[in-house]
């Protein structure tokens, strides 16, 4: 059986070059690193000092050697990418991680989500039920928004209940159309106005994602390997993943 094939992030790389050899041999260097996208790094007596990235690896060491870095460093590496498609990804990551007085900003990421809301709401959420099992049962006033909440499907709980606490999207593709429905705080199903057969699925409210996912195809189905939600932005992956990683 033959092996996946596996994109390389990295193809080539030279590393601790003095930049006296940038300066005198400029046409060896440069035939290597001209127009070639990549990470680089400056070093002072072995120790980091700048990191960046650049499109044209030559022209932007160049640029260093006499620019306000030029008396900063005395060595270099270059890492020469597979196109520039991740490259400020990369170079923020880095940024983030290392921490070096050469370089003035902080690392951003275009898309990430930072998760630290998340948690913090699931540490909240973690202390709560501690305190409910120290002190006894929770609350006469939240029992009773709970009540509510689920009084809006005839009292029956939703199998996506204990995933709840907060609205989120699922989608199914099936037979070229897309369909789209809003999980709701209470675990319930819905679909949404933008779903494909929005006229004849509005309006509807399903207890568990098989039940949707059976609206939209006619036949049994099971909704945890159709349905896709996003566990990170651009993150699409099968709803059976929410209920394994809880």
């Amino acid at each position: 059986m033959a092996k996946k094939q596996i994109d390389n992030l990295v193809s080539q790389y030279l590393e601790n070059i003095s930049s006296k050899a940038l300066e005198k041999y400029q046409d060896i260097i440069k035939k290597y690193v001209r127009d070639r996208h990549g990470v680089y790094a400056l070093y002072r007596k072995n120790k980091l000092y700048y990191v960046g990235l650049a499109s044209n690896l030559r022209t932007r060491l160049h640029h260093h050697l006499r620019d306000r870095h030029a008396d900063a460093w005395d060595s270099f590496s270059v890492y020469l990418t597979v196109g520039g498609q991740h490259l400020h990804e990369l170079e923020a990551l880095l940024l983030r991680i290392i921490d070096r007085k050469g370089n003035k900003q902080r690392g951003k990421f275009g898309k990430a989500e930072d998760l630290k809301r998340k948690v913090r709401k699931d540490l909240k959420k973690a202390q709560s039920e501690e305190l409910k099992q120290l002190f006894g049962s929770e609350s006469r006033k939240a029992k009773s928004e709970k009540d509510v909440e689920l009084s809006k499907i005839k009292g029956r709980k939703s199998i996506l209940a204990p995933f709840g606490n907060r609205r989120f999207h699922i989608r199914f593709r099936y037979r070229g159309k897309l369909y789209i429905a809003h999980v709701r705080r209470d675990g319930s199903i819905t679909f949404a106005k933008e779903s494909a057969e929005a006229d004849r699925l509005q309006g509807k409210v399903f207890l568990s994602p098989s039940s949707a996912a059976t609206a939209i195809t006619g036949r049994s189905m099971n909704g945890w390997t159709t349905w896709t939600y996003e566990r990170a932005p651009g993150d699409w992956v099968l709803l059976d993943k929410l209920r394994k990683n809880s």
